[in-house]
């Protein structure tokens, strides 16, 4: 996409020290390199890189990324390209790190709770390794089919987040690879840890910018007894998001809320061709629930549906099998394909307090109504991520509107006390609006931060934000 004239170009001789690494089967040259050339990103802008190099191991990753550096070759590491905001798209050319065959389960530790993971590991092989010894990872960032790599390079969260928060918070150690080559080990088998800077927790987040993660230590948690499905319809979003911060008042924790509005129900019915209950309302939400015992779960579940229905709650909608639990969630998880599938052209996943959500989304639809620019809004609503979605069939030209409409919506998520994304990473498709959220003291610190790790700028270079 982008010729940067300092970097090096990946010639016939890298090609050959890269093929002495990986094996030739490993280095990708030709036409398979346009798999790795985009992201899940709304608007593609697919970027071929060189060559497309895939390591078995540690030790391929150090040597890969010295001779990286001392040829200054930039690297996009790459998971499953389920991200959307561009972080895996090689925006300068050069060497994509495949990491899709270091995709082990290293070791479920049952006695100290925690699974170690080589990063190309989907989670789904990851929940099922789980499940086989009896234990549990809770977060559920939604695609089955991401890499724990990626989901650590981009922190992300899910509709779980209210219980169990987000993928720092389970992360418990690395291994990772610095552009320079040096192999680092952050953190352990153990919960507290009062040694020096934390690293781990810097480098989770960090979009590949920083390191190429080789292994990942997780912490895991016993299974839980019970889940129960509340859906749950009002009349406006406004006393939807007002049943949140009562429902904490009650000293119950439900392990997510999500809310969502009668556009998406509907396009969702007309995707699937299967009814959601109560589907006639204008705002719903979704509150999941775990518990030890049925007892348990009962109480819970009664003691939110009495919230709800005093904040104006049309009915509690409780499923009556595991069936119609399964049905719900699947009609959840299905919105952005659904989106897709009706012409979305860009997506907005900006944070707000909780409380401000109703606010958050009302303003941003006034916003989009004056470029007439249809705004579908759903999200997690007891952690205050909004996903706001622009809808058109006509995408070039509704492009730079688009940017414009973006610009004024991130500008009120800020102003509310929010910030410009929660889950998805900034990548390139967003890098333009971080000064929105960081100051300029905030900004350059971020950027010496960056140099120290490396000093070349090979490692992702021109995502989060450009090194001058």
């Amino acid at each position: 996409m982008v010729a940067q004239s300092h970097y090096g170009e990946v010639t016939d001789g890298i090609l050959a020290l890269l093929t002495e690494i990986v094996g030739a089967r490993n280095v990708l040259t030709g036409d398979e390199r346009e798999n790795y050339a985009r992201d899940e990103m709304p608007i593609p802008k697919p970027a071929l890189p060189d060559v497309v190099v895939k390591p078995k191991d540690t030790d391929s990753v150090v040597k890969i990324l010295k001779l990286a550096n001392e040829k200054n070759i930039p690297v996009t590491p790459r998971g499953g390209g389920t991200g959307l905001s561009g972080g895996a798209v090689p925006i300068y050319e050069g060497i994509v790190l495949s990491v899709e065959r270091m995709n082990r389960i290293l070791e479920i530790d049952e006695d100290n709770f925690v699974a170690t993971v080589e990063p190309g590991a989907t989670l789904s092989d990851l929940y099922q390794a789980v499940e086989e010894h009896g234990l549990y990872y809770p977060l559920y960032p939604g695609e089955m089919s991401a890499t724990i790599g990626g989901n650590v390079a981009t922190n992300a969260g899910g509709m779980k987040a209210v219980k169990y928060g987000v993928t720092r918070h389970f992360v418990v150690g690395l291994e990772a690879v610095l552009p320079t080559g040096e192999t680092i080990q952050t953190g352990g088998k153990f919960v507290k840890c009062s040694t020096g800077y934390d690293l781990t927790q810097l480098i989770i987040g960090s979009e590949g910018t920083l390191a190429v993660i080789t292994k990942v230590m997780l912490r895991l948690i016993p299974p839980p007894g019970r889940r129960e499905i509340l859906f749950v319809p009002f009349n406006s979003l406004h006393d939807a998001i007002k049943s949140v911060p009562d429902i904490f008042k009650e000293r119950v924790l439900p392990v997510g809320i999500e809310f969502m509005e009668r556009d998406i129900i509907n396009m969702v019915e007309q995707y699937t061709g299967k009814e959601i209950p109560l589907h006639g309302y204008e705002a719903f939400l979704m509150i999941i629930v775990e518990a030890d015992s049925e007892d348990e779960i009962h109480q819970i579940s009664s003691q939110i549906g009495e919230v709800c229905l005093n904040h104006g709650a049309v009915d509690v909608f409780i499923p009556g099998s595991e069936r119609a639990k399964r049905r719900l969630l699947e009609s959840r998880e299905k919105f952005y394909h659904v989106i897709q599938h009706f012409g979305m052209t860009d997506i907005a996943d900006v944070v707000v307090p909780c409380s401000r959500i109703a606010d958050f989304v009302e303003l941003a639809k006034g916003i989009a109504n004056e470029y007439r620019i249809p705004l579908v809004a759903y999200g997690h609503a007891g952690d205050g991520n909004v996903h706001l979605h622009h809808m058109s069939q006509e995408t070039d030209k509704a492009e730079d509107k688009i940017k414009e409409i973006l610009t004024k919506i991130y500008e009120v998520g800020v102003s509310l006390g929010g910030t410009i994304s929660g889950e998805h990473g900034l990548g390139f498709a967003k890098k333009g609006y971080l000064h929105m959220a960081a100051d300029k003291d905030k900004l350059e610190l971020m950027k010496r931060v960056k140099r120290a790790f490396d000093p070349n700028n090979i490692m992702n270079p021109g995502k989060i934000f450009d090194l001058e």
